[in-house]
């Protein structure tokens, strides 16, 4: 073809002009090239020009941008009148009304004005690009261009392939988005691509687990963002992107995968949107957001009194158990050693995968003593520590007492196989690794999409290889055993790895 991405004098065609539209055309103009911007809505091109030219605008007057490259950008822009006046453009991306029969037509009659080697592109963020292929008579030009709000910021997007997309159109696009400063990744068109069904665990898995009663939304937000290591917790997450958006997106991936049990959903939000709560654009969602909110604050740990028994680690996860007589010993603890706990100590295991009752039972241990410590995450920010039906407040305050004295935060929550983040973590990895064995996209654009697209502290295989594939599989299996739902199956890609020794990265 004589389409070459590098070459100079590249035009552009915008067509929708709302956020998503001027976004892209922003970045567009400032990687120098023409960007020309179309909307059916008398006007809105030039509003939203002149919306960019406001923002850049303000970066000149911060001395973020010159004002030569202000108004070399703002000349590349340009406002047309009509579709036919894109007759010219190598590239035209789509970003008008997210239904597939708009964005079909869009594609038929921009089929009659554009030259034959022109690219159609879509930022569709959950349509099939196959399908609205199928209206054009040319499909092979037809890909997916799936940039993040907001577009100047969020460095990432989505080259996605239709069943027909001819290779030099994504190699193309992926080359135009490098020269835009954006990382590019490829995938082939599935339902929600890389990141939104990479995303399909932090939240669903999350409210699975406080539809079970384990703890509060406010616990497991500060249990994600301290132990795990993730910037905003999945309950902050949904308040800030809205619940009835977070609701659509779980509810379209379920469907569009034939109800598979790795995505399903529970009521929580529907409840929530049903009385209008949608997060910060509503003020309330699962946090309050008014004048008058106050922050909830951590509970307060026992008195120091009942510090004074000992502990006993039990040594059956020996890799883990050590750190967790760490922190003990650091609060001032007086830990034991021996096979067996003495008649008045505190008992602690570490499990993975396991709740505190099954690892009593399994090791004979008195329930009433005992209580887990999630020791697979760092414990210098936050100690996760899980009781028992059983186990009595007394050793639950003692544990929870020292523990504390070591000056780190101490969430308590009920009896859950897998804590929350050895959960949550698990369920991420392992549909990483789905999306992998299913060939949607290359392990390590998997992991690029999801650490610059949701903002993870790593990618998922990167996550997994970093705690241990054996350690997850393990979590994994347990999770199974216990529940018998094949939510938690683990991913053949992370089993054959985790079995080989080989990185969660490594491909067939």
């Amino acid at each position: 073809m004589a389409w070459e991405a590098g070459k100079a004098g590249i035009r552009i065609g915008i067509v929708g002009t709302g956020t998503m539209g001027r976004g892209i055309a922003q970045i567009a103009a400032q990687a120098g090239f023409e960007a020309k911007l179309y909307d059916a809505i008398p006007d809105a091109a030039e509003q939203a020009r002149a919306s960019i030219a406001e923002v850049l605008g303000k970066q000149v007057e911060k001395g973020k941008l010159a004002k030569d490259a202000f108004e070399a950008t703002m000349a590349r822009l340009k406002c047309v009148a009509a579709l036919s006046e894109l007759a010219d453009c190598d590239v035209v991306v789509e970003a008008i009304v997210e239904k597939i029969e708009p964005k079909r037509e869009l594609f038929q009659a921009l089929e009659a004005i554009l030259r034959e080697d022109a690219i159609l592109a879509t930022n569709t963020s959950s349509l099939s690009v196959t399908a609205m292929a199928a209206a054009c008579k040319r499909p092979g030009r037809v890909a997916g261009y799936h940039f993040f709000n907001p577009v100047p910021l969020m460095k990432i997007v989505e080259v996605v392939n239709g069943a027909l997309t001819e290779p030099w159109v994504s190699e193309a696009l992926a080359e135009l988005a490098r020269r835009m400063g954006h990382t590019a990744v490829l995938a082939n068109d599935m339902p929600g691509f890389i990141v939104n069904h990479a995303g399909r665990a932090y939240i669903p898995e999350s409210l699975r687990i406080i539809s079970e009663g384990v703890t509060d939304f406010h616990t497991l937000d500060r249990i994600m963002k301290d132990a795990a290591g993730f910037r905003m917790g999945p309950f902050e997450l949904q308040d800030l992107v809205g619940l009835d958006i977070s609701q659509m997106v779980m509810d379209s991936i379920y469907n569009q995968f034939y109800q598979e049990p790795r995505f399903r959903v529970t009521p929580l939000v529907t409840q929530r949107t049903a009385a209008g709560l949608f997060g910060k654009k509503s003020k309330r969602g699962f946090y309050d957001y008014s004048a008058s909110a106050a922050a909830v604050p951590d509970p307060e740990p026992p008195v120091p009194a009942a510090q004074k028994r000992p502990v006993w680690v039990s040594p059956a996860d020996t890799d883990l158990a050590e750190k967790v007589r760490g922190a003990f010993i650091k609060g001032g603890a007086a830990v034991e050693g021996g096979a067996a706990p003495s008649s008045a100590a505190v008992i602690v295991v570490a499990p993975l995968g396991k709740d505190t009752t099954t690892c009593a039972v399994e090791q004979g241990l008195d329930a009433t003593r005992t209580v887990a410590v999630d020791a697979l995450f760092p414990l210098e920010k936050r100690i996760t520590l899980m009781r028992s039906p059983a186990t009595d407040r007394a050793a639950l305050d003692a544990a929870h007492a020292m523990l504390a004295a070591g000056g780190v935060p101490v969430s308590v929550i009920r009896d859950s196989p897998g804590f929350v983040a050895q959960r949550v973590v698990a369920q991420i990895v392992s549909i990483g690794c789905d999306i992998a064995q299913q060939r949607i996209a290359s392990p390590g654009d998997i992991d690029s999409a999801v650490r610059l697209g949701l903002g993870y502290p790593k990618g998922p295989l990167g996550m997994g290889d970093a705690l241990g594939p054996k350690r997850i599989l393990t979590i994994l299996e347990n999770l199974y055993a216990t529940y018998g739902d094949p939510r938690y199956r683990p991913s053949i890609w992370l089993r054959r790895r985790a079995l080989l020794g080989l990185s969660l990265l490594v491909e067939d």
